[in-house]
């Protein structure tokens, strides 16, 4: 069962019992102070009747006389002219020497006779009972000296117009009752719906939420319990995203350090395939092996420590390398050399042309992002071709150029180029082995160093790569 439709039974049951003990409450207190009201009166009325026998006893004196005499006729004349004025209240008089009937105004059989039993000299005694007519009355009875006798005086009193004024108090009550019920399950039903709207839109949100649109956001506002729902939910729907954009951005960097390492693989382990070979099959004096298991030595390290160092550079995003001062013309030597292997069996000229600028740099990244940038132009050469790189310094910068006389770039092309996974000729790379991560991780890496890196073009002419680093002061 829905929320809405709770509320609305909820709404209802208590407006229910409120008006059902409410209303009942109301006309059983009003029937109450009608009876007491009818009672009081009733009981004054038949006061005034017992005043008026007592009088008329003492004024007969009752002691000449006997039975026998009609001792009693000035009592039940009393009571038969006062009968038959009107406007009067009681209903039937009866007046009775506690063993005989000596007068009955009508209906004898309608009177208690055990009620005179009740009477004391200074109390009345009441009975309220419904004759088999569903009739409601009240009887009084009370007591006065007749000479020597004690006399009976019983006054009857109609309730039926209070009990019939209780019936018609029900009856417009159950219609009310029915009436309000009604318009209280409307108004319920409409209040409810106006309460959970905001929860219908809070669960439209959860839904396009859980669908995978995790930029969806609920525009519920207010200061109630339901405003502040909106709001946490809101909160943890933004940390949600943020954890689901991590999670992608840490999936995309580990993606990012295979492709980037599988990239920096490639050089390096060609240089010590190739010297490997140059030691297998080719004859070589003792200084030539000793260089060639050399350089076989140091790229075997230096991918050990390039692979460790990457991961911190591209999957925790470690900024805290330590530069050190390096002369920028030996390094570009040491890239050069490695190299040699690669671009000979290819027809490609690597010549370098540097100052004596010194940079604070890491040596291995840096080196990294240097053959990186001379494997891109070897890829740009199709068939030979000159690789040249030149380092000058300009001010309180090092401009480090790779110039290659390749296809080049396309001018709309170029602001791409450094976007992972990106190639600008995506048959062609795919057959070299790219795969899109090598400029990215050279502008990391330059970006860790505190430089840039630039790009100039033509198509046909070859393309020019800056690095703009610090000289160290």
């Amino acid at each position: 069962m829905r929320f809405g439709i709770k509320m609305m039974i909820a709404f209802v049951v208590m407006l229910a019992l409120a008006f059902g003990v409410g209303g009942s409450i109301l006309i059983a207190t009003s029937t109450g102070n009608s009876l007491d009201r009818t009672q009081d009166s009733a009981a004054s009325s038949h006061r005034l009747l017992l005043y008026t026998l007592s009088a008329i006893s003492v004024a007969a004196q009752p002691d000449r006389y006997s039975r026998e005499s009609r001792l009693f006729d000035d009592l039940v004349d009393a009571l038969t002219r006062l009968d038959s004025q009107g406007g009067h209240d009681w209903y039937s008089l009866r007046l009775s020497d506690g063993d005989d009937v000596i007068y009955v105004s009508r209906e004898r059989g309608l009177f208690n006779n055990r009620l005179v039993n009740r009477v004391d000299r200074d109390r009345f005694a009441m009975l309220t009972f419904q004759d088999d007519g569903g009739r409601y009355f009240l009887q009084i009875a009370g007591q006065f000296e007749f000479g020597a006798k004690t006399m009976y005086l019983e006054s009857m009193y109609d309730l039926s117009p209070v009990f019939a004024d209780r019936q018609y108090q029900q009856t417009i009550y159950h219609r009310l009752f029915l009436i309000v019920i009604a318009l209280g399950a409307a108004l319920s039903w409409l209040l409810s719906f106006l309460m959970t709207r905001p929860l219908r839109r809070l669960s439209r949100v959860t839904r396009t939420i859980a669908s995978g649109d995790l930029s969806c956001r609920s525009e519920i506002g207010g200061k109630d319990e339901i405003g502040v729902l909106a709001a946490d939910f809101n909160n943890m729907a933004d940390r949600l995203e943020r954890n689901i954009n991590e999670m992608k951005d840490t999936m995309r960097r580990q993606e990012e350090f295979m492709g980037g390492l599988a990239h920096e693989l490639k050089t390096p382990m060609t240089s010590i395939i190739g010297y490997a070979e140059l030691l297998r099959g080719h004859p070589m004096s003792e200084k030539e092996k000793r260089e060639a298991a050399n350089y076989i030595f140091m790229e075997g390290r230096r991918l050990e420590v390039l692979s460790l160092k990457l991961l911190d550079l591209i999957v925790l995003k470690k900024q805290d390398f330590t530069l050190l001062p390096v002369k920028i013309a030996g390094i570009v030597g040491d890239a050069a050399k490695l190299l040699k292997p690669v671009l000979g069996k290819r027809d490609v000229r690597l010549s370098h042309d540097c100052d004596d600028s010194v940079c604070m740099i890491e040596p291995d990244l840096f080196m990294s992002l240097l053959l990186n940038l001379v494997d891109n132009a070897r890829k740009a050469l199709d068939a030979g071709g000159d690789i040249i790189i030149k380092s000058r310094a300009k001010g309180a910068l090092c401009e480090i150029r790779v110039i290659d006389n390749g296809r080049g770039i396309p001018e709309d092309e170029l602001n791409k180029i450094k976007d992972a996974f990106y190639r600008v000729d995506k048959s062609r790379s795919r057959a070299q082995g790219g795969v899109g991560l090598g400029l990215r991780l050279c502008d990391e890496i330059a970006a860790l160093h505190g430089g840039e890196i630039s790009f100039e073009s033509q198509p046909g002419v070859g393309t020019t790569v800056t690095v703009a680093l610090q000289i160290a002061s």
